[in-house]
């Protein structure tokens, strides 16, 4: 088998990977009604338990990273894998919030070793031109997940009931292990090649460019799919569910469509990727600012443009992924990786927890109401532009030095 071929064979097993995680990621959101009978928990205690496995997610990113640096891809695939396996298996046999609390919470713990394992894989295997595109098409595959863990999972819930279709999930996470471990060839970093710490990926102005560029990109696809989309879209813009249903799934298909676009001009002009990233968050904030100063309920048109703006938030993130292979050498790509990974989803919480606190402060959920939530969401965008000008600035007068100096 040639080199190219290992390559990819390398990849798509871990991509299978990362599918599965995915898979295990959105189980709870399909599930919330059975999840809220039997851990004898609401609303409030729901959402519990998808920022914990959030939250969880975010926390691991950095030390995941370094992990990932000293001991590789398959190592962390396959730990992952199996941490999400024991997550799922307490998840099945939980029966209330504290040990449901504490499945997701081992579900988000592995799920941060996925993703950032499998950037890893893309940026020893392919050629920095071809890097974006193959990261952008790992992140389309990657939602193959979510719609495995929607009907099919729902169904298994109805016919087989909650603990058959958790201990299922389990069992899956388990044969993911086993598969990485069998095909997947990843070699340890020799002691010579071992990081030089968090510090040194920290102090590359080229890792905070891609923490900055994936917080201002994904932080209100990421609010508005995981938790404040479909009241926004029914409660406060008077949607019919099945309607509502139907635009969140067209952000994810979109989003798909517009991914190996984005990744093809980032790869095809590496000098131009900040504006990409400007575009994106621009567009985004102009589709937010149509909607919410429309008088009265925005017509369907203009949310269809609002949920197109937002499909490309996923596929812009991942070019922060871009920036850390590009300004960080290979020993320590791991914790560049975690680094912007996790920036990330700070800002997606931070933005979700903002939404959530100016509706209980308005003390309702109006259309009104909802207009002043989504709005805190502008301080973020604005932070992040600057934050992205500042450090492409920094990150360019620093290639430029080291030109200078060859």
């Amino acid at each position: 088998m040639t080199r190219r071929s290992m390559a990819i064979l390398f990849w798509a097993t871990g991509l299978l990977a990362y599918v599965v995680a995915v898979f295990h990621r959105q189980s709870l959101g399909v599930a919330g009604i059975e999840a809220a009978a039997r851990l004898g928990v609401g609303a409030a205690g729901l959402s519990a338990l998808a920022m914990c496995q959030l939250l969880v997610y975010a926390g691991m990113q950095v030390p995941v990273g370094m992990l990932l640096d000293r001991f590789g891809s398959k190592r962390m695939l396959v730990l992952g894998a199996a941490v999400m396996a024991c997550g799922q298996f307490v998840f099945a046999l939980a029966s209330g919030p504290v040990t449901g609390i504490a499945g997701r919470a081992l579900v988000g713990c592995g799920d941060a070793m996925t993703f950032i394992s499998v950037i890893r894989l893309v940026s020893l295997s392919f050629s920095a031109r071809r890097n974006p595109l193959i990261v952008q098409v790992t992140g389309v595959v990657g939602q193959l997940g979510a719609v495995a863990s929607a009907v099919p999972l729902i169904h298994s819930l109805h016919t087989y009931g909650w603990t058959p279709t958790f201990m299922g999930a389990a069992v899956l996470g388990v044969v993911s292990a086993f598969l990485v471990l069998l095909v997947l060839r990843d070699s340890r970093p020799r002691r010579s090649e071992r990081p030089p710490g968090l510090r040194a990926a920290w102090a590359e102005p080229g890792t905070r460019l891609g923490m900055w560029t994936h917080a201002a990109t994904q932080c209100s696809s990421a609010s508005f799919l995981l938790l404040w989309g479909y009241p926004f879209l029914v409660q406060g813009q008077g949607l019919s569910p099945s309607t509502a249903g139907v635009l969140l799934s067209a952000l994810t298909l979109f989003g798909m469509v517009c991914g190996p676009l984005l990744g093809y001009f980032a790869g095809r002009f590496p000098f131009h990727r900040s504006r990409l990233v400007l575009l994106v968050v621009g567009s985004t904030a102009g589709a937010w600012t149509a909607v919410l100063a429309w008088p009265g309920r925005a017509p369907l048109w203009l949310l269809v443009v609002l949920v197109l703006a937002l499909g490309t938030n996923g596929p812009g993130s991942l070019i922060g992924f871009d920036y850390a292979r590009t300004f960080n050498p290979v020993t320590r790509i791991g914790a560049a990786t975690g680094i912007v990974n996790g920036g990330g989803f700070v800002a997606s919480v931070s933005v979700i927890a903002l939404i959530g606190v100016t509706l209980d402060v308005i003390g309702d959920e109006s259309l009104d109401a909802f207009r002043w939530a989504f709005a805190t969401q502008y301080p973020v965008w604005a932070l992040g532009i600057v934050q992205v000008l500042r450090y492409r600035a920094k990150a360019r007068r620093l290639l430029q030095t080291a030109e200078a100096s060859t």
